[in-house]
């Protein structure tokens, strides 16, 4: 589910070229990337996106299921919706960094300025509160 959340965010967020660069690209400007975006054409990246907006839907509804009947602890909630929360960062800013201009891109600089510390954070809480709760069932059942 953590993996396919960042395909379904990058696909709901959509292409963030904007309008002025898409009109000078028609004209037959050249757009600048900072990373050039990756597509399996129209009909692939739509099928890739479903498919992953599904994925994430049926994987949170087999966990959403399987803690209230007990077979998953709920503190492992809060490691999965830090990753969550990651792996939408990373959606998002795959959407930015691949967005086409003429010139430079602003947001490019921002996402990393901003979005970039806070995944960082995201990351960190998630892998100390999951060493937390393996070292706390360790404690519990080391007899």
């Amino acid at each position: 589910m953590v993996l396919a959340t960042p395909v379904a965010t990058s696909f709901l967020v959509g292409d963030q070229t904007n309008a002025e660069a898409l009109a000078l690209a028609a004209q037959g400007e050249r757009l600048d990337y900072g990373i050039p975006p990756v597509t399996l054409g129209p009909t692939g990246d739509l099928v890739l996106g479903i498919g992953a907006c599904a994925l994430v839907l049926v994987s949170l509804g087999v966990l959403v299921r399987e803690s209230v009947a007990g077979r998953i602890r709920r503190a492992w909630w809060s490691v999965l919706a830090q990753l969550m929360a990651l792996a939408v960062i990373v959606g998002f800013s795959w959407r930015v960094m691949t967005a086409g201009g003429i010139g430079a891109n602003i947001g490019e600089g921002l996402v990393v300025m901003f979005l970039g510390p806070i995944a960082l954070g995201l990351m960190i809480g998630a892998c100390v509160q999951a060493d937390r709760l393996i070292q706390r069932h360790w404690a519990t059942n080391a007899d």
